[in-house]
Formats: structure tokens, C-alpha cells, sequence
């Protein structure tokens, strides 16, 4: 009697793991709307009187202050809160604005680490976290995001070594790292960079050589070296031509 009580009770068991199983499997299907972007910029709203007293309930998001929507998807592509003195961390609900294309949160007061979860933001094409207290190390995360373009990281807290990953964004055409703490050598491997046409690396801790692969990336056309303990000197292979050479801006101190 008692093994068959036994048998009875983990039977059900089983069927109550199944169904949560089911369940939550059912809702990480279900598709991400309008309403899953207002969610995630609420989590944002207390950062500012303007946002608490703009993105209200009662009007839609796309009318919100700050925030774009795309015409065809009709959900938030955009989300520019530049210049308003917001002080938070960068929620990790922003990971589901699924369909945003620019993030622009320059000059504000956000600070701590970035979130894993922008990683999964794949439509990004520009991102600008410039002049704020972020910190910690520049994540590996951001070599994830395939389609973009822009992004500037300038003026702020990070520190230690410049992640390889970025090396990944093959479509990326301005990099601005300057004015943080970052350390060690540039990557070799950004020479994989080929739309790269801006690299802006100033006022870092950064030392070490330069690989000539990176003067070579036939589109880039700005080089900004100031500032760091750069070792060595330029490479003579750094320009397949006088006429490429040429149309270099390059500042740097040695």
C-alpha cells in the first residue's frame, strides 16, 4: 500500500514538473509586441520627472518623449534620451526592445556595468553611451550585435583591456573609446575591421604597438592616438601608397 502511495505521488510530481515546463515554454513563445517595448521603457520611467509625467498609460509609446517608432513594424525603433540628467543603470528590460535600430543615452548620469542583455538587441545600428559614470570592463557582449555601425563609448569609467569581440562588428564605421582607463594594447585583430573609418582611442592607459593591419583598413580615414603610451614607432608598412597615406587624419603622441 504505501509503495503504491509512493508511486501515485511521484506520478504526480512528474505531471506538475511537465506542466510548468509546459507553461513556461508557452509563454517564452509568445511574440513580443508594443506592449512588451512600453514595459520595458517604464523601467525607465523613474529616472526622470519629464519621463514619469510624459510616458503615461494614456497616450501611446510612440508619442513618448524620446522615443521613435518604425513605420512598417510598428514598434520602437528608436529611444534617444540624450542630455536629460537621468541617473540609473541601464535596466535589463531594454533587452526586449526587439526591434531598435538607434540607442542614444549620451550626457546623462547613468552608471554600474552594461548589461548582458543589450546583446540581445541585434538590430542595432548606433549606440552612443557617451559622457556618463559607466564602469567595469567594456563587455564582449557588444560583439555580438552584427549590424552595427556607430558606437561611442567615450567619457566614461571603463576600465581594463579593449575587447577583441569588437572585432566582430564587420559593418562597425566609428569606434570612440576616449577619455576612459583602458589598458594594454590595441587589438591586432581590429584590422578585421574593414568598414572601420573612424578609430578614436585617446587619453586612455593604453600601450604597447600598433599592428599595421589596422592602417591598412582601406575605408578608415581618422586616427586619433592622443594621449596614450603607445611604444615603438608607426609601421612602414602602414599605407600601401603616398596617396593612401594621404588622406590619413592621424593625431597621435608618442
Amino acid at each position: 500500500m504505501e509503495k503504491k502511495l509512493y508511486c501515485i505521488l511521484q506520478y504526480a510530481f512528474l505531471i506538475t514538473i511537465t506542466f510548468q515546463m509546459l507553461s513556461s515554454e508557452a509563454k517564452a513563445k509568445q511574440p513580443l509586441s508594443l506592449a512588451t517595448d512600453q514595459t520595458a521603457l517604464l523601467s525607465l520611467k523613474h529616472t526622470s520627472l519629464l519621463l514619469a509625467t510624459n510616458w503615461t498609460n494614456s497616450t501611446s509609446v510612440c508619442t513618448w518623449i524620446g522615443v521613435t517608432c518604425s513605420l512598417r513594424h510598428h514598434r520602437v525603433s528608436a529611444l534617444n534620451l540624450s542630455n536629460m540628467a537621468l541617473s540609473a543603470t541601464i535596466p535589463l528590460q531594454l533587452g526586449h526592445l526587439s526591434f531598435l535600430v538607434s540607442l542614444d543615452l549620451s550626457n546623462n548620469l547613468f552608471y554600474g556595468h552594461l548589461p548582458h542583455q543589450l546583446s540581445l538587441l541585434r538590430r542595432l545600428k548606433f549606440i552612443s553611451l557617451r559622457l556618463n559614470n559607466f564602469t567595469g570592463d567594456i563587455p564582449p557582449m557588444l560583439g555580438q550585435l552584427p549590424k552595427l555601425e556607430y558606437l561611442s563609448l567615450s567619457n566614461n569609467g571603463f576600465i581594463g583591456s579593449i575587447s577583441k569581440s569588437l572585432s566582430n562588428l564587420t559593418n562597425l564605421q566609428f569606434l570612440d573609446l576616449t577619455f576612459n582607463s583602458l589598458s594594454g594594447e590595441i587589438p591586432k585583430v581590429f584590422g578585421r575591421l574593414q568598414s572601420l573609418q573612424t578609430l578614436s582611442v585617446q587619453f586612455n592607459r593604453l600601450s604597447g604597438a600598433i599592428s599595421s593591419a589596422i592602417f591598412n583598413i582601406s575605408t578608415l580615414v581618422t586616427i586619433d592616438l592622443t594621449g596614450i603610451e603607445l611604444s615603438g614607432s608607426l609601421p612602414t608598412d602602414m599605407c600601401r601608397s603616398n596617396s593612401y597615406c594621404a588622406k590619413f587624419k592621424l593625431k597621435f603622441s608618442f
